[in-house]
């Protein structure tokens, strides 16, 4: 089954003039190569059992491109570029791996109507969703040092979890839960309150609480902005001031990101390139 058409890759700021012009070919095929999966997992009305099939195809022709084989015809836009991409830059394949591990997660926990035990689990489901991105932006900017792996996983987590607390009301009726059982526990919210999108003091604790732990885990991560030189450093600014600009508009709302998604302005999402399939 062919994907919805997507219309959405001009989140993706890869014309950016913070963008080195040598790295802007990778870096455009890794977000197509990210953007296409997500739409695999999400979007148009597929079943799961469906989805999961074309994630598996989608698999088996990253493997064709990473061994310079011929993938299939499905994807040409995906895997021309990526092969490319893999082969001049020498991409970690277990990182573009870990990414469609998290996609394929995310249709079954959606299935199976799963919800994660605890922040360990939600933060281990950001490690393939999300900090991959900022490990394969690293490598291509040369930066390989363990201190500055572990920030970026650090904001690209907190990117992650920015994105879940703006669209509770958007997850939540469509099956798919991101506050974990130990959290909901800790604050008395029932899941059947949180699946109504019924607001009371105990869910406004519960998702200020989150935000609160997203902002710790962003500030964590941002003294990576200092030690970046040149382009990249000044991007990876953007993208933590866009994150904490969002995360104030969850905030300001005082837990009704319950019921209503935050009004965001393009301002607020500069320079996003660190995660892949958020927005």
């Amino acid at each position: 089954m062919n994907p919805a058409p997507v219309t959405h890759y001009e989140n993706f700021p890869v014309a950016s003039w913070l963008c080195p012009p040598r790295l802007r070919a990778p870096i455009a095929a890794i977000y197509h190569f990210a953007r296409t999966a997500d739409d695999l997992a999400d979007e148009g009305h597929a079943t799961a059992g469906q989805r999961l099939a074309d994630l598996q195809s989608y698999r088996q022709d990253l493997a064709a491109a990473a061994a310079a084989q011929a993938p299939s015809a499905r994807w040409p836009q995906v895997f021309g570029p990526l092969a490319s991409a893999i082969a001049a830059h020498d991409l970690p394949l277990n990182l573009l791996t870990d990414l469609l591990d998290a996609f394929e997660q995310d249709v079954a926990m959606t299935r199976d109507h799963a919800t994660f035990a605890h922040r360990a689990a939600l933060l281990d489901y950001c490690r393939r969703s999300a900090n991959p991105v900022g490990r394969l932006l690293l490598h291509l900017y040369g930066v390989h040092d363990a201190q500055a792996l572990a920030q970026s996983d650090a904001v690209c987590s907190a990117l992650q979890l920015i994105n879940f607390w703006q669209d509770l009301s958007v997850d939540l009726p469509r099956g798919r839960h991101y506050l974990s059982d130990a959290d909901c526990a800790a604050h008395g919210v029932a899941r059947a309150d949180l699946a109504a999108l019924r607001r009371s003091a105990a869910s406004d604790a519960l998702i200020m609480d989150c935000a609160a732990w997203a902002r710790a885990l962003m500030l964590e991560g941002a003294p990576l902005v200092h030690r970046l030189p040149g382009r990249v450093g000044w991007e990876l600014r953007l993208v933590v001031q866009g994150g904490l600009a969002v995360l104030g508009q969850v905030q300001a709302l005082g837990g009704a990101s319950l019921q209503l998604r935050p009004r965001l302005c393009a301002w607020h999402l500069p320079g996003m390139l660190w995660r892949a399939a958020l927005m």
